[in-house]
Parts: C-alpha cells; structure tokens; sequence
C-alpha cells in the first residue's frame, strides 16, 4: 500500500483518536485506541519508516501510552528496573547527544592544553595561584600529588561528591538556555582538565597523571560529559520539538535528562569514594592503578554503549516477532510499549 492510500484510509480514525485524548473515556477504550495505533505504527515503520506519518504515530501512540500508565501502581523492584532497563534504553536513544557533549569536551581540553602549552599565565588563571604555588611545591618535596593527601578522607568524599552532583544538576538545568548553558559547563570543564594535565606533562608526569589522577577522573570526567549530553537533551527538545508540540517536545526531553542526570548520582559516589580514599594513595603499585582505571573505561563502554546497543536490539527482535515467551514476559511486558511509544 502506498504511503497516501494509508494515509487517506486511517486519517480521520486517527484525528478522532487525537480528539479522545483530552476526553474522559473508559481506561479500555484507551487501551484499544493504544493497541490499534501501536499497529498501525508497526506497519508505518515497516513500510515508511523514516516518514512523517511515522514520526506523528509515535508521537500520538506515546501520548495514549502516558494517559494510560499516569496512575499506573509502580512494580516491587522499580529502582532494579530502572537501572537494568529504562536507562539503558535511554542511553541508546540519545547517543548522538552523548558523542555531541564529547566531542565537545575534547576539543575544549585540547584548547585548555594548547593554551597552557603557549601562555605560561594561562593555567594560574583556570587554577588558581594557590593550587599552582602549592603543587608545585608539594613537586619540590617529590610528592606532585599531595594535594589529595590533605584533609580528612570522610570530609573529602562529601564535599567532592556534593559539588560534583550540584555541577551535573546546574549542566543539565543550564540546557533550558537552548543548550548554550550546557555547553558552557563542557567549555569550563574541558579548559581545566586540558589546562591541568598539560601542567604535569610539562613537569614530565604526564604518565604519573593518568595513573593517579584518573582513578577518579575516568568515572567523574565522563559523569561531567554525559550531564552535559543531558542539557544538550533539554535544549534540543526546546529546538527541534519535531512532530511533537513544543511543551510536549520539552516536557519528555526535560523527563528523560533527568532521569540521566539522575542515574550519573552513583557513578558521582564512586568517583568521589576513590577521589577521597583511594587516589591519596599515589605510589600504589601500577598494576592496581591500571586496574582501576581500565575497569571504570570498560564499565563506561559496556553500560553506556555497547549494552544499550544489545538492548535496543533484543528489543527490536521481540517487538518484530511479538515474543512474549516466560523467558521474555518482565522484558517485553515493559519495554515493548517503550519501544512502540518512545522510539
């Protein structure tokens, strides 16, 4: 069937479904509006699936989705599923805001690096001068690192973990400003770190740095990122609200950045629990550094890019050949209307 004939057959059904939805009818009848237009959604992405008639039904199809599930009781074991499954699919639905938000934080340390290499001034002024004066001389006593052997390790964890998850909440919060705050916060970020590791390669601690610093710095540089990524996710739905109207488009980007921010509080808590106990130790063997490192760079590439990739498509497996298997039942039962709604 041709895309207009489709059109032309379900047009006025689905104006009248549209109308229904600020209407107080039965939970049944929007269960089966919902069924019908999941359906005619399949068909669309089988057929035009990059047209706008796809683009509307999924719009419309999510609207029935939440009018049906607003009150719905949350399950036993919500945060569980939250955290094996929901995020996840989040993650995968938006990494193109996640490579956005690096790429821009790469370029932005690579600034800060060429500006400490070419500006002697330029990383007392992104550091401060104390922090400078007192590192260098805590290089002078040959311990580079001092800075985080000082205070107590208790203080240390609350205070990095509160500014770091105050930082991620105003990057996400600063995306209402058409994403411009967000990048602000990379901008700031990036010319730090760039600024800061340069510093040590300059003194010639360039490897001393990676295998100290980013015991805490591989989870907390990426937690920055992906806040950012969340704020790119709020301006973007300011922006370009699609098929969607632009207080929908805003109200589901600003829902589903949040839930990122959100579900970077614990990976803020690790970095700050090894910032504050762990890196102070800066003559631990190599091997235990690395260790560390590699497993918190594999932790990020399995959980934010490679799992959501195998959820999507077991998802897309399922919902292709309807599989409700008890195998599949809690997986399906859920994530099958996400995909159908959210997508």
């Amino acid at each position: 069937m041709r895309e207009a004939q489709f059109l032309k057959q379900n047009a006025e059904k689905w104006k009248l479904y549209e109308t229904e939805l600020n209407a107080a009818i039965s939970t049944d009848i929007n269960a089966n509006r919902f069924v019908e237009l999941t359906d005619d959604l399949a068909y669309s992405r089988t057929f035009y699936p990059d047209s706008n008639t796809t683009k509307y039904l999924n719009g419309l199809a999510a609207q029935f989705h939440q009018k049906i599930y607003r009150n719905k009781k949350e399950k036993k074991g919500r945060i569980f599923w939250f955290w094996q499954y929901e995020l996840p699919f989040l993650f995968k639905q938006y990494h193109r805001q996640f490579l956005y938000a690096f790429l821009f934080f790469v370029l932005f340390s690579l600034m800060g690096a060429l500006s400490a290499k070419y500006d002697d001034n330029f990383v007392r002024l992104i550091l401060g001068d104390d922090y400078v004066n007192m590192t260098n001389q805590n290089i002078e006593k040959g311990d580079p690192f001092g800075v985080y052997k000082s205070g107590d390790s208790l203080s240390m964890f609350f205070g990095i973990a509160y500014n770091n998850i105050s930082v991620s909440f105003w990057g996400y919060v600063l995306g209402i400003f058409f994403s411009i705050g967000s990048i602000w916060l990379l901008f700031s970020n990036g010319l730090m770190m760039g600024s800061f590791q340069y510093y040590f390669i300059q003194k010639g601690l360039g490897a001393k740095f990676i295998t100290v610093v980013f015991i805490h710095g591989t989870l907390e540089l990426w937690s920055i990122i992906i806040a950012g990524a969340a704020g790119l996710i709020l301006g973007g739905s300011i922006l370009f609200p699609g098929t969607y109207s632009r207080a929908a488009s805003i109200a589901r980007g600003g829902k589903d950045g949040l839930k990122i921010v959100i579900g970077l509080v614990p990976l803020f808590l690790t970095a700050a629990f090894f910032e504050s106990f762990v890196t102070r130790y800066s003559d631990m063997p190599l091997w235990v550094s690395l260790s560390i490192l590699l497993g918190s760079l594999s932790f990020i590439i399995w959980y934010f890019i490679i799992y959501p990739i195998q959820l999507h498509k077991r998802l897309k497996r399922v919902n292709e050949a309807d599989s409700t298997s008890s195998e599949n039942k809690n997986f399906t039962a859920w994530l099958s209307k996400k995909f159908n709604s959210e997508k």
